[in-house]
């Protein structure tokens, strides 16, 4: 089975897969909500899925574990345009048993399915540990960041967001009808709640967690 989004990409793969003689492309999905409707088939016999994480309606790897419960004998290759180490450990984590880039030759593709139906594992016990450290990791930073936030005042956010449309700090005590010297306490309460040093990084934390909206 092939999920992936780009048809571009996902047709001439199907075709050079079509024509090796020990395989066959039984099925074919451009986002995450058609790839679940295949995974309803009773009718369909997938042995190796050859999934992108990055699809229009979801993560792939979100599927990847819904392949392992669903049918916990298909062995799924990730194929990604992209090499975020965090996204690549996730879908290891959800049960990922290789992983391959976009820019992989048809050959290595082809090479890398028969390995992945022979039952052997592409991966490393140190690459497996090594990406089950790092989601570790990644979630540890997340919930401590989760804290954080919930730290700061409903105050201390409008100056962040206020931050975030580009307003110096004589404009948001304009805005919030407070002295500047109040509103720098405040930029200095929240860089210490947040453990940065500076507004750029206040903010970059922000955007990133999802406190403050970029209005353009």
């Amino acid at each position: 089975m092939l999920v992936d989004d780009h048809t571009s990409f996902r047709l001439p793969l199907a075709i050079v897969l079509g024509r090796e003689p020990d395989l066959e492309v039984v099925a074919e999905a451009g986002s995450l909500a058609e790839a679940r409707a295949l995974l309803g088939r009773e009718d369909l016999e997938i042995d190796v899925a050859l999934v992108d994480l990055n699809l229009p309606d979801g993560s792939g790897v979100d599927l990847i574990g819904d392949l392992r419960k669903a049918r916990p004998g298909t062995a799924t290759l990730v194929l990604s345009a992209h090499s975020d180490p965090v996204q690549l450990a996730l879908a290891i984590e959800a049960g990922a048993m290789g992983t391959a880039h976009k820019s992989a030759s048809p050959l290595e593709v082809v090479e890398s399915l028969r390995r992945l139906h022979a039952g052997e594992q592409l991966l490393s016990l140190q690459e497996i540990t090594k990406a089950i450290r790092l989601v570790s990791r990644e979630r540890q930073e997340d919930h401590e960041a989760q804290l954080a936030i919930e730290r700061l005042t409903s105050r201390e956010r409008e100056v962040l967001q206020s931050l975030a449309e580009g307003l110096s700090d004589q404009e948001i005590a304009e805005r919030l009808y407070v002295g500047v010297g109040t509103v720098r306490t405040h930029l200095r309460s929240l860089l210490l709640k947040l453990h940065v040093q500076s507004r750029l990084q206040a903010l970059v934390f922000a955007v990133r967690h999802g406190l403050v909206e970029i209005r353009r």
